[in-house]
Protein backbone atom coordinates (compact mmCIF):
# COMPACT_ATOMS: atom_id res chain seq x y z
CA UNK A 1 0.00 0.00 0.00
CA UNK A 2 3.04 2.37 -0.16
CA UNK A 3 3.01 4.84 -2.27
CA UNK A 4 6.32 5.84 -4.51
CA UNK A 5 7.33 8.62 -4.94
CA UNK A 6 11.13 10.28 -6.18
CA UNK A 7 13.46 13.13 -7.34
CA UNK A 8 13.75 12.89 -10.98
CA UNK A 9 16.99 12.33 -10.83
CA UNK A 10 17.09 9.37 -8.81
CA UNK A 11 14.22 7.90 -10.66
CA UNK A 12 16.34 7.97 -13.36
CA UNK A 13 19.28 6.40 -11.85
CA UNK A 14 17.54 3.96 -10.42
CA UNK A 15 15.42 3.02 -13.68
CA UNK A 16 18.26 3.24 -16.56
CA UNK A 17 22.10 3.59 -17.02
CA UNK A 18 22.65 7.37 -16.08
CA UNK A 19 23.73 8.78 -13.08
CA UNK A 20 21.92 11.26 -10.67
CA UNK A 21 24.63 13.47 -11.98
CA UNK A 22 23.53 12.63 -15.63
CA UNK A 23 20.34 13.86 -15.50
CA UNK A 24 20.74 17.77 -15.16
CA UNK A 25 22.67 17.34 -19.03
CA UNK A 26 19.71 14.74 -20.32
CA UNK A 27 17.02 17.69 -18.96
CA UNK A 28 19.10 20.10 -21.48
CA UNK A 29 19.21 17.65 -23.91
CA UNK A 30 15.44 17.03 -23.53
CA UNK A 31 16.06 13.59 -23.58
CA UNK A 32 13.40 13.54 -21.11
CA UNK A 33 9.72 13.60 -21.22
CA UNK A 34 7.58 13.17 -18.18
CA UNK A 35 3.85 12.48 -18.94
CA UNK A 36 4.78 13.49 -22.32
CA UNK A 37 6.39 17.24 -21.91
CA UNK A 38 10.28 17.76 -21.43
CA UNK A 39 11.45 17.49 -18.05
CA UNK A 40 12.00 20.69 -16.31
CA UNK A 41 14.30 20.31 -13.03
CA UNK A 42 16.24 17.05 -11.51
CA UNK A 43 13.94 17.55 -8.24
CA UNK A 44 10.89 16.69 -10.52
CA UNK A 45 8.58 14.71 -8.30
CA UNK A 46 7.97 11.23 -9.80
CA UNK A 47 5.34 9.37 -8.66
CA UNK A 48 3.77 5.62 -9.17
CA UNK A 49 1.90 6.95 -12.08
CA UNK A 50 4.20 9.51 -13.61
CA UNK A 51 4.73 8.30 -17.63
CA UNK A 52 9.03 8.64 -17.95
CA UNK A 53 10.18 8.20 -21.34
CA UNK A 54 14.42 8.55 -21.83
CA UNK A 55 15.95 8.74 -25.35
CA UNK A 56 12.20 7.27 -26.74
CA UNK A 57 11.86 4.43 -24.16
CA UNK A 58 9.34 4.15 -21.43
CA UNK A 59 10.78 3.76 -17.86
CA UNK A 60 7.55 3.87 -16.57
CA UNK A 61 4.06 4.47 -17.67
CA UNK A 62 1.13 3.11 -14.70
CA UNK A 63 -1.98 3.85 -14.81
CA UNK A 64 -3.87 4.05 -11.59
CA UNK A 65 -6.96 1.51 -10.84
CA UNK A 66 -9.71 1.60 -8.75
CA UNK A 67 -12.25 -1.25 -8.75
CA UNK A 68 -15.73 -2.05 -6.58
CA UNK A 69 -15.91 -5.72 -5.71
CA UNK A 70 -19.51 -7.65 -4.71
CA UNK A 71 -17.75 -9.40 -1.71
CA UNK A 72 -19.44 -13.13 -1.68
CA UNK A 73 -19.23 -14.75 2.10
CA UNK A 74 -16.78 -17.39 2.47
CA UNK A 75 -13.98 -15.05 0.33
CA UNK A 76 -11.14 -13.44 2.39
CA UNK A 77 -10.51 -9.99 2.68
CA UNK A 78 -6.49 -10.81 1.30
CA UNK A 79 -4.34 -10.62 -1.86
CA UNK A 80 -2.86 -14.16 -1.15
CA UNK A 81 -4.71 -17.04 1.01
CA UNK A 82 -3.23 -20.68 0.58
CA UNK A 83 -6.39 -22.28 1.84
CA UNK A 84 -9.69 -19.73 0.89
CA UNK A 85 -10.28 -17.76 -2.13
CA UNK A 86 -9.33 -14.30 -1.69
CA UNK A 87 -10.99 -10.80 -3.28
CA UNK A 88 -8.39 -10.67 -5.85
CA UNK A 89 -9.34 -14.68 -6.83
CA UNK A 90 -12.51 -12.80 -8.22
CA UNK A 91 -10.83 -10.05 -9.90
CA UNK A 92 -10.39 -9.82 -13.83
CA UNK A 93 -7.66 -7.10 -14.70
CA UNK A 94 -4.64 -7.37 -16.43
CA UNK A 95 -3.37 -5.33 -13.49
CA UNK A 96 -4.87 -7.40 -10.70
CA UNK A 97 -1.12 -8.42 -9.24
CA UNK A 98 -0.80 -4.48 -8.36
CA UNK A 99 -4.13 -4.42 -5.91
CA UNK A 100 -4.39 -4.13 -2.65
CA UNK A 101 -7.55 -3.93 -0.29
CA UNK A 102 -8.97 0.03 0.89
CA UNK A 103 -11.04 -1.83 3.50
CA UNK A 104 -11.86 -5.27 4.67
CA UNK A 105 -14.84 -7.06 5.41
CA UNK A 106 -15.10 -10.28 7.88
CA UNK A 107 -14.80 -14.04 6.12
CA UNK A 108 -18.53 -14.50 6.59
CA UNK A 109 -19.90 -10.63 5.46
CA UNK A 110 -20.50 -9.45 2.29
CA UNK A 111 -20.51 -6.74 0.13
CA UNK A 112 -18.40 -3.43 -1.45
CA UNK A 113 -15.03 -3.58 -1.27
CA UNK A 114 -12.83 -1.12 -2.74
CA UNK A 115 -9.31 -2.19 -4.56
CA UNK A 116 -6.47 -0.01 -5.86
CA UNK A 117 -3.20 0.24 -6.79
CA UNK A 118 -2.89 4.07 -5.72
CA UNK A 119 -1.63 3.89 -1.98
CA UNK A 120 -2.19 7.40 -1.48
CA UNK A 121 -5.57 6.94 -2.20
CA UNK A 122 -6.32 4.07 0.12
CA UNK A 123 -4.69 5.93 2.79
CA UNK A 124 -7.22 8.52 2.55
CA UNK A 125 -10.06 6.29 2.23
CA UNK A 126 -9.10 4.38 5.42
CA UNK A 127 -7.87 7.28 7.42
CA UNK A 128 -10.17 7.54 10.50
CA UNK A 129 -10.32 11.31 9.56
CA UNK A 130 -11.80 11.20 6.56
CA UNK A 131 -15.66 10.66 8.47
CA UNK A 132 -16.36 8.50 5.09
CA UNK A 133 -19.63 6.53 5.86
CA UNK A 134 -20.11 3.17 5.24
CA UNK A 135 -23.36 1.54 5.48
CA UNK A 136 -24.58 -1.41 6.25
CA UNK A 137 -27.62 -3.88 6.42
CA UNK A 138 -27.70 -6.18 9.57
CA UNK A 139 -29.97 -9.16 10.61
CA UNK A 140 -30.16 -9.75 14.15
CA UNK A 141 -31.09 -12.57 15.99
CA UNK A 142 -33.26 -10.99 18.83
CA UNK A 143 -35.75 -8.24 18.14
CA UNK A 144 -34.72 -4.68 17.60
CA UNK A 145 -35.86 -1.35 19.92
CA UNK A 146 -35.95 2.53 19.11
CA UNK A 147 -33.25 2.10 22.03
CA UNK A 148 -30.68 0.55 19.92
CA UNK A 149 -31.38 4.09 17.71
CA UNK A 150 -30.53 6.90 20.71
CA UNK A 151 -27.71 4.28 21.90
CA UNK A 152 -25.87 4.40 18.78
CA UNK A 153 -26.44 7.67 17.85
CA UNK A 154 -25.31 8.88 21.33
CA UNK A 155 -22.13 6.25 20.84
CA UNK A 156 -20.55 3.10 22.71
CA UNK A 157 -18.16 2.65 24.73
CA UNK A 158 -15.43 0.18 24.09
CA UNK A 159 -13.28 -0.65 27.34
CA UNK A 160 -10.32 -2.11 25.57
CA UNK A 161 -9.73 0.63 23.42
CA UNK A 162 -10.64 2.54 26.25
CA UNK A 163 -12.84 5.29 23.39
CA UNK A 164 -16.28 5.56 22.56
CA UNK A 165 -17.92 5.54 18.96
CA UNK A 166 -18.90 8.12 16.99
CA UNK A 167 -22.19 8.73 16.34
CA UNK A 168 -24.06 6.26 14.06
CA UNK A 169 -27.52 6.30 12.28
CA UNK A 170 -29.29 3.32 12.93
CA UNK A 171 -32.84 3.00 10.95
CA UNK A 172 -34.86 -0.56 11.94
CA UNK A 173 -36.21 -1.93 8.70
CA UNK A 174 -38.15 -5.05 10.35
CA UNK A 175 -38.30 -6.21 13.74
CA UNK A 176 -34.70 -8.34 13.07
CA UNK A 177 -33.20 -6.06 10.93
CA UNK A 178 -31.38 -2.60 10.01
CA UNK A 179 -29.39 -0.16 7.81
CA UNK A 180 -26.49 1.42 10.06
CA UNK A 181 -24.26 4.09 8.87
CA UNK A 182 -21.36 4.75 10.33
CA UNK A 183 -18.31 6.97 9.71
CA UNK A 184 -15.35 4.69 11.14
CA UNK A 185 -13.70 1.72 11.23
CA UNK A 186 -13.11 0.11 14.41
CA UNK A 187 -12.47 -3.95 14.89
CA UNK A 188 -15.30 -6.02 14.58
CA UNK A 189 -17.25 -2.54 15.18
CA UNK A 190 -20.78 -3.22 13.99
CA UNK A 191 -21.07 -6.56 15.93
CA UNK A 192 -19.35 -5.05 18.98
CA UNK A 193 -21.57 -2.27 18.93
CA UNK A 194 -24.36 -4.68 18.44
CA UNK A 195 -23.25 -6.76 21.52
CA UNK A 196 -23.90 -3.93 23.55
CA UNK A 197 -27.37 -5.30 23.57
CA UNK A 198 -26.51 -8.89 23.72
CA UNK A 199 -27.48 -9.17 20.58
CA UNK A 200 -25.71 -11.09 17.57
CA UNK A 201 -25.30 -10.23 14.45
CA UNK A 202 -26.54 -13.02 12.30
CA UNK A 203 -25.51 -11.44 8.89
CA UNK A 204 -23.64 -8.66 7.61
CA UNK A 205 -23.92 -7.14 4.12
CA UNK A 206 -21.92 -3.64 3.34
CA UNK A 207 -24.09 -1.77 0.37
CA UNK A 208 -22.09 1.17 0.12
CA UNK A 209 -18.79 3.24 0.93
CA UNK A 210 -19.67 7.03 0.58
CA UNK A 211 -21.46 7.78 -2.75
CA UNK A 212 -20.20 4.31 -4.05
CA UNK A 213 -22.96 2.03 -4.29
CA UNK A 214 -23.72 -1.82 -4.89
CA UNK A 215 -26.57 -0.99 -7.37
CA UNK A 216 -26.70 -3.66 -9.95
CA UNK A 217 -23.43 -5.73 -9.01
CA UNK A 218 -24.31 -9.13 -8.46
CA UNK A 219 -21.96 -11.15 -5.97
CA UNK A 220 -18.69 -11.92 -6.87
CA UNK A 221 -18.72 -9.44 -9.71
CA UNK A 222 -16.87 -5.95 -9.72
CA UNK A 223 -16.69 -2.93 -11.59
CA UNK A 224 -14.46 0.07 -12.10
CA UNK A 225 -15.07 3.67 -9.98
CA UNK A 226 -16.20 6.61 -12.20
CA UNK A 227 -14.30 9.37 -11.83
CA UNK A 228 -17.01 11.19 -9.43
CA UNK A 229 -16.44 7.87 -6.90
CA UNK A 230 -12.42 8.11 -7.26
CA UNK A 231 -12.78 11.77 -5.92
CA UNK A 232 -14.07 10.33 -2.66
CA UNK A 233 -10.64 9.58 -1.60
CA UNK A 234 -9.24 13.30 -2.96
CA UNK A 235 -11.33 14.89 -0.43
CA UNK A 236 -8.98 16.41 2.46
CA UNK A 237 -9.72 15.14 5.67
Amino acid sequence: MKSKSNRLDRFINQNSPFSISDTRLLIAQKRILVDGCAAHSIQQQITEFTQVILDGHCLQSNNPVYLLLNKPKGVVSATKDDDHVTVLDLIQHPQKNQLHLAGRLDFNSTGAVLLTNDGAWSRRIMSPGSKLAKTYEVTLSKPLTAEYCAVFQDGIYFSYENITTRPAILEIITKYSARLTLVEGKYHQVKRMFGFFQNEVLTLHRIAVGCITLAGLEAGSSRPLTTDEVKIGNKPA
